[in-house]
């Protein structure tokens, strides 16, 4: 029966699934609030501060996440004498690595707002900070979200490298269960899974992009 597997196999799924939404969530607490700093510090003026975020967004976008991995795995415990957990490393990881792919989209957010808008704040007396935080900020916010929706479904799917450090996630699961049974229909099922959180995700983001554009239209009427 093609259900056997799954009616078999349920709670180790269920708990590889957990295993994705955890890593996923904690990943994004402290991804997203991460990037904005290293986005306003990379369009700074400040020639240091400019460089010390230019330089993290190109080391986390230019290496594969998978060799990040490797390297806190390794370098925490051995040079520092720290051994966090295994999900710790991983989330500590993903988080640094998903904060510069963000940083990029807040930047982008960012630079593309009117010059006209920041003389017309000035002119009318706020700060950098207000302008930033009052005009900038909401309207950047409004842009990029396709963009950030794109980077969480992908995101989504990223957790499965976590399997390479040996961390029981829904991916190392199902290759478990193969292994054990060689019934490779359980694959079937663990890609619906994946396609049911990332239309979760998507339901979110039509619900959020619908909620501005409702917003859009009032402020024009």
């Amino acid at each position: 029966m093609i259900l056997e597997p799954l009616i078999e196999n349920w709670q180790l799924l269920l708990e590889g699934t957990w295993m994705v939404i955890k890593l996923f969530t904690v990943t994004l607490l402290f991804a997203l609030p991460l990037g904005l700093p290293i986005a306003l510090g990379a369009n700074s003026r400040i020639f240091p501060l400019r460089f010390i975020c230019q330089t993290y967004v190109w080391i986390f976008r230019g290496t594969p996440l998978l060799m990040q991995m490797f390297f806190f795995y390794f370098f925490i415990p051995i040079n520092i004498g720290v051994a966090p957990t295994l999900f710790t490393t991983i989330a500590f990881t993903f988080a640094l690595n998903y904060a510069a792919y963000f940083a990029e989209i807040y930047r982008g957010g960012i630079n593309s707002i009117d010059r006209g808008q920041f003389e017309a704040a000035h002119s009318l007396g706020l700060s950098k900070w207000q302008t930033t935080r009052d005009i900038v900020l909401p309207q950047t916010m409004k842009a990029i979200l396709p963009s950030i929706f794109n980077e969480v479904i992908t995101l989504v799917k990223d957790t499965a490298l976590a399997q390479t450090l040996g961390m029981m996630e829904l991916m190392k699961v199902t290759y478990g269960i193969v292994n054990r049974t060689s019934v490779t229909t359980i694959f079937l099922y663990t890609a619906i899974i994946y396609l049911g959180l990332n239309l979760l995700i998507t339901l979110v983001a039509s619900k959020l992009e619908g909620h501005f554009k409702r917003y859009d239209a009032k402020e024009e009427f």
